[in-house]
């Protein structure tokens, strides 16, 4: 299976300028494909041009040119792109818009069987796995279903926050909300993506990247502390379920 992608768990982190704590990756992976426009989704927030101008700055400075699907006709525009990145935002969003606009197959057959590059951060990351069902997002709208592009044979939870043993705080940790959600059968394994932690993907081969590590919920088992650099290819041989 081709499969070139690069899933970010956020694009603001702190100390760093928007996308900069993965600017060498993001930039090694469009090279090496010799990418020369970007392809952007910006369908999780509402401004769309707004969010382009944000896009742009970083993506320009690199010497890449951005295109958006809202732009133009966007099932063309995606076939026809030498790359796509999917920034964050609300996940529902993202999804339901994705779905309304018939690209959900289309993205997957251009990053799964063409083997464009994909990069995605936040929402863009949640809608690249099997579902959005470890979204930390408030379904403000409702997508058709819950399953995503599956680029992926897991889930991710971006953002992950580990809990705080100094706070007052009773509710409920992300720990605990994530064991919640693999109760039930049809749960996947979940990738906790810290802030600056990344998901580099390479045909079957997976590495922990960025500068934070993760945390790994897999069904019975115990949570799994997980470094940067640990190779993680394990978690793509549930292909058959993809």
């Amino acid at each position: 299976m081709l499969r070139q992608i690069l899933l970010l768990s956020s694009s603001k982190v702190h100390g760093y300028d928007f996308l900069e704590y993965a600017a060498n990756d993001i930039c090694e992976l469009l090279n090496e494909n010799k990418v020369s426009t970007v392809t952007f989704i910006p369908y999780a927030l509402s401004d769309h041009d707004a969010y382009l101008k944000k896009v742009e700055e970083p993506f320009k400075k690199w010497g890449y040119s951005v295109e958006s699907t809202h732009n133009g006709n966007p099932l063309q525009i995606i076939e026809n792109a030498q790359a796509i990145f999917v920034g964050g935002g609300n996940t529902f969003r993202l999804l339901k818009t994705l779905y309304d606009l018939n690209l959900v197959e289309t993205i997957r057959k251009r990053v799964l069987s063409v083997g464009i590059p994909y990069i995605g951060t936040s929402a863009g990351t949640n809608v690249a796995t099997k579902s959005i069902n470890t979204t930390n997002d408030m379904p403000i709208v409702y997508p058709p279903s819950l399953e995503a592009l599956k680029l992926v044979p897991f889930n991710i939870n971006p953002h992950y926050l580990d809990s705080d043993p100094n706070s007052k705080h009773k509710g409920e940790t992300r720990e605990e909300r994530i064991l919640q959600y693999l109760e039930e059968e049809d749960s996947h394994t979940v990738l906790g993506l810290r802030e600056g932690s990344t998901l580099w993907i390479k045909n079957n081969t997976a590495v922990l990247k960025g500068i934070q590590g993760a945390r790994l919920f897999i069904r019975g088992k115990d949570p799994q502390e997980i470094n940067v650099g640990s190779d993680l290819s394990f978690l793509l041989k549930e292909e058959g379920s993809a």
